[in-house]
């Protein structure tokens, strides 16, 4: 069976937005210790709404913004920084095994979500492809389900999964006459003015708490919330991964994926997200890390069931007519 072109395009178009964002992890990692985790989610979509809001006038010109549903788009925006901060501040509270293990349930969330909201029928091809994009993942993690964490840190991380989910399909349905790069621009503006709105409130309210380096290992990992934020303390490098995290991880991977969820659905578009494991890998094999073929393998099995779930790789072959 030879699948549309269009769908194919689609699926290379999600594919790429998350090799994108998937760059952003390591530069998260750099960021984290240096950063409350409010700040940088703040950060992080102000700088990435400041690029996409200068873009989406120079190629649709200055009308699109007096056309735009601001309200509709800082309320659906808002759960996407929701999302956001939730996944920084779970990592802050878990791990990375635990964020990671729980954002591979995903897939799971926009397929449910469809299945109740849209009326999307359950087929075998579905189910089959869900089951090896949850395998896959959890395999191109290495298996570390053993270090899962339970708890607070935990529903939060799982809470980042629903907001997120949520709002991307919000991106697309609720903007019906906006290009993936006007809904995108519109609601990151939203979820960069509801984060910093949280921050600068939440900077003032505990401005005399202590700063994140400041915070002793026996402290509870809560206060790393509460820490003002000294974006002085951040070099040239800093700066690389602040600018990586941000523009090309959120901005440019956003609007990717808007145009992969207008074309292939939130259930499908979402299989895509447990390959993310393997091309942090891919990115660190790039600048001298040893290769992982359980996370290559893991990332084959996804791509596996997201071909058998879209009907590209028939689970039923047609007889041969003789």
């Amino acid at each position: 069976m030879s699948a549309p072109k269009g769908l194919l395009a689609a699926n290379l178009v999600c594919m790429i937005s998350m090799v994108v964002w998937a760059a952003g992890l390591p530069a998260n990692a750099i960021l984290l210790p240096l950063l409350p985790p409010l700040s940088l989610s703040a950060a992080r979509f102000g700088m990435a709404a400041a690029a996409l809001l200068p873009l989406w006038v120079a190629v649709e010109g200055f009308g699109v913004l007096r056309g735009a549903q601001w309200l509709k788009g800082i309320a659906v925006g808002g759960m996407i920084g929701i999302g956001g901060l939730c996944v920084i501040l779970g990592q802050s509270l878990t791990d990375a095994v635990t964020v990671a293990v729980i954002s591979a349930t995903m897939p799971v969330v926009a397929i449910a979500i469809e299945v109740v909201l849209d009326g999307r029928r359950l087929t075998l091809a579905i189910v089959a492809g869900l089951a090896l994009a949850v395998v896959g993942g959890i395999i191109a993690l290495g298996g570390g389900v053993d270090g899962l964490s339970l708890g607070l840190g935990a529903l939060i991380c799982f809470g980042s999964v629903l907001f997120f989910t949520f709002g991307s399909r919000l991106t697309v349905t609720a903007f019906p006459v906006l290009t993936p790069l006007g809904r995108t621009a519109v609601t990151l503006t939203g979820a960069a003015i509801g984060t910093i709105i949280i921050a600068l409130v939440h900077a003032v309210r505990f401005l005399p708490m202590p700063d994140f380096g400041q915070i002793g290992p026996g402290e509870s990992g809560m206060m790393m919330v509460l820490a003002v934020p000294n974006f002085g303390q951040l070099g040239p490098r800093e700066w690389g991964a602040l600018v990586v995290f941000a523009v090309g991880s959120l901005a440019v991977s956003q609007v990717l994926w808007i145009i992969s969820v207008g074309k292939l659905g939130i259930g499908l578009a979402a299989l895509h997200i447990n390959a993310a494991p393997f091309y942090v890998m891919l990115i660190l094999f790039a600048f001298g890390d040893p290769w992982n073929w359980q996370q290559a393998f893991g990332a084959a099995i996804v791509g596996l069931g997201v071909l058998v779930a879209q009907g590209i790789i028939p689970l039923q072959r047609k007889p041969i007519a003789v």
